[in-house]
């Protein structure tokens, strides 16, 4: 696990992160061990099951940062063919020789709609070979007779997404016995919290409460780029690929690809201050009712004609519910008018992102590059508004690729 990378010091473990700890605990069903972010648990979880050299399978519609953490671990990504109207993964267009080659699956859950568990538990037993869950998006997401993250060896939650507190993650496990490891292993890649971050978390609410109030969106991200503090100004961060191969022999390790796995979380890795778990607690309370509300605006905007089949997406209580128009820019732009700004995209896929060099291509690319050109990933708790919103610019929906390999949808991740 993580070898040489865990301190020799002893763990604390204060009583504000075993009561988080305690409450995933209950929804899931299994152990938790808080981290600071869902990828930090995401590389944890990689270094202690992945020995360096191995091949990972994951969806190439997913957060750039995620590839970085996979490459950070010492691991090669394999781009897996997906299915075209929910980015899940389609296990039956995957060659058997890539199959064979590889050495974990790790699911991304897009959006809170599940990937095909049960059926990638089965294949991951089969080969012998390990089931990580990427949960970010799905904290109350199911799929089969148990939520999602309670169906491979470990799975790894952001707390910043439904549960709203913008830091903290947790990483789940289905062997308890290996609790104590892994918070060895956590504890001496953490970095001291610095009175800073820690200030600037808890000013944060109001700052942004200030800038809703004063309708300042645009003059707050000139700020935030004056000050040099705007990791992307695209979709994808910039792949910097001189860098990146002189970062790869230095892997396993965070330190090579540092500069790519913080982006857009700079405290990805620090150890939290008990302002900032306070405030995650406080969120996690609610999360109940948030997930309520999820599930409603899921399923009025699953009801719109940019929607595709409802099986596909069943009753999830989905973080962004992916519509398909025809003209996403202006989509994006007419909701920009009403101060929705639309956030979560992954376009270009990742093997178009990166190339061969850093990652295995995809064998049928096109359905993935549909659906990261096409989806309009919304907010359902702004259900109504962009409905309102999409109606009125005249947004026409976008027909689905009925060509395209892997195009009918997976009713529950069932397959």
């Amino acid at each position: 696990m993580a070898v040489g990378e865990a301190g020799p010091g002893s763990v604390r473990r204060g009583p504000q992160p075993k009561r988080l700890e305690e409450a995933m605990r209950v929804r899931l069903g299994r152990e938790c061990v808080y981290v600071p972010s869902c990828r930090f648990g995401l590389y944890v979880a990689l270094r202690h099951w992945c020995p360096p050299g191995g091949r990972v399978l994951m969806s190439p519609v997913n957060d750039d940062v995620i590839f970085f953490v996979v490459l950070a671990a010492g691991l090669r990504p394999v781009q897996a063919p997906l299915n075209p109207l929910d980015a899940s993964i389609d296990l039956d267009a995957v060659p058997e020789e890539t199959w064979r080659s590889v050495s974990a699956v790790l699911t991304t859950n897009l959006y809170g709609n599940p990937d095909p568990a049960p059926r990638l538990r089965q294949k991951c037993d089969a080969l012998g070979i390990p089931l990580f869950e990427d949960a970010a998006h799905a904290i109350g997401s199911r799929v089969g007779d148990r939520p999602v993250g309670a169906w491979g060896e470990a799975s790894a939650f952001s707390l910043s997404k439904h549960v709203g507190a913008k830091a903290g993650g947790m990483l789940s496990l289905a062997d308890p016995g290996l609790r104590e490891a892994v918070e060895k292993t956590c504890a001496g890649l953490l970095v001291p919290r610095r009175a800073g971050s820690e200030l600037a978390y808890a000013v944060r609410p109001f700052a942004e409460a200030a800038v809703r109030g004063l309708r300042l969106r645009r003059a707050a991200w000139a700020a935030i780029r004056l000050l040099g503090l705007a990791d992307r100004e695209e979709i994808r961060m910039p792949l910097r690929p001189d860098e990146l191969a002189r970062a790869e022999p230095r892997a396993p390790g965070l330190e090579a690809h540092h500069s790519w796995v913080r982006v857009d979380m700079h405290d990805y890795r620090q150890e939290p201050g008990a302002l900032r778990l306070r405030r995650i607690g406080h969120k996690l309370d609610r999360l109940d009712d948030v997930l309520d509300a999820c599930r409603a605006g899921t399923e009025l905007l699953l009801s719109t004609p940019w929607a595709k089949p409802r099986d596909a997406y069943g009753t999830q209580p989905l973080f962004r519910v992916p519509l398909f128009v025809a003209d996403r820019d202006a989509a994006i732009a007419a909701l920009a008018q009403r101060g929705i700004v639309v956030g979560y995209l992954y376009d270009p896929p990742l093997d178009d992102y990166a190339g061969a060099e850093f990652t295995d291509p995809s064998p049928a690319p096109e359905a993935a590059r549909w659906f990261a050109r096409h989806a309009l990933p919304v907010d359902p708790l702004r259900a109504r508004t962009v409905v309102e919103v999409l109606e009125r610019s005249g947004a026409r929906p976008v027909e689905a690729p009925g060509e395209l390999p892997g195009s009918r949808p997976t009713p529950g991740g069932l397959g």
